[in-house]
């Protein structure tokens, strides 16, 4: 997609799956599918077809050197190491910034580094959908469709559809997670999908965007990109706001945000039943998943 950067933000306390992520060694430096690479790396390969080299991390600083040997391709300015963790927006928003500043009419996306997406070419297809309607000046979220009333989840309300683009709505609110029985009632209704934390957006409308609700932030992440030698010391002003409450809940009110609908699986492999489901069943033994060589593991009447 000509014009088109990726965001890849790569944070994490490594507690959702401890022991197996850890602080020091969070899960998307894991390879949790048995696949070979880890969720980074499988995240920037998913994401090369519709970028090329255009790609941002961002990670903080106890976890730079580890991303940058899992992705060596990527150059040192590529990868933007946070001081400590400011939440979603100024992470986002930074990237946002140094690309702008690089190619003012960029489209970025973003795309956290430990979600699992096994079919492609329908990820590809709602992206490519997706930069279409954020060049027309729209913040859009990727709306994945519900299997299941979750209430570990945030929901995005979709309306009318967006004239002139094949799946496109016009997003009318964000919903918080919900209660067991308001998930059931959402999923039920046809109206919501879940938030999986996927926009895509003009950089620069991104941060004026930013910058009509939380103008301090949109500044200092501008300054960073503007001055990166001054980054120690701006940084620990940042508001600490995650990119859902600082523009994309206020911005869908405003009638700004639009979903694309996602007919793909996705998993933000959030806990150790998200992962089972993830891996084969070993042969013979029903519901027994093995993380690595079945080989290594001897079962006696197992049954998960």
């Amino acid at each position: 997609i000509p014009g088109f950067w990726a965001v890849v933000p790569a944070g994490g306390a490594g507690t959702r799956l401890w022991p197996l992520s850890r602080a020091a060694h969070p899960k998307f430096l894991l390879d949790l599918t048995g696949s070979g690479r880890t969720l980074l790396q499988a995240t920037v390969d998913r994401l090369e077809p519709l970028t090329g080299d255009r790609v941002v991390v961002v990670t903080g600083a106890a976890h730079a050197d580890a991303v940058r040997a899992q992705l060596p391709g990527l150059r040192a300015d590529q990868v933007l190491a946070e001081p400590s963790p400011r939440d979603s927006m100024a992470a986002i928003g930074l990237a946002a910034a140094v690309v702008e500043r690089e190619d003012p009419d960029a489209v970025i996306g973003s795309f956290a580094a430990d979600h699992v997406i096994p079919d492609v070419a329908a990820f590809e297809a709602v992206i490519r959908e997706a930069a279409e309607v954020a060049r027309a000046g729209h913040l859009v979220t990727i709306g994945i469709e519900p299997t299941s009333p979750a209430t570990g989840f945030g929901y995005i309300r979709a309306g009318e559809p967006l004239p002139g683009y094949a799946t496109a709505l016009r997003a009318v609110e964000f919903v918080e997670k919900p209660d067991a029985v308001r998930a059931a009632e959402y999923v039920a209704s046809g109206e919501f999908r879940w938030n999986a934390g996927m926009f895509v957006v003009r950089a620069a409308t991104l941060l004026d965007l930013l910058a009509r609700w939380h103008p301090e932030l949109a500044a200092g992440v501008r300054a960073i990109a503007a001055s990166p030698e001054r980054l120690d010391e701006l940084w620990p002003g940042l508001t600490r706001i995650a990119i859902d409450h600082a523009v994309a809940e206020p911005a869908a009110d405003a009638g700004h945000v639009v979903v694309v609908p996602a007919p793909f699986t996705w998993d933000d492999v959030g806990d150790f039943a998200s992962l089972a489901a993830l891996l084969p069943s070993v042969d013979g033994d029903a519901g027994l998943r093995v993380l690595g060589a079945a080989d290594d593991v001897t079962t006696i009447d197992v049954s998960g």
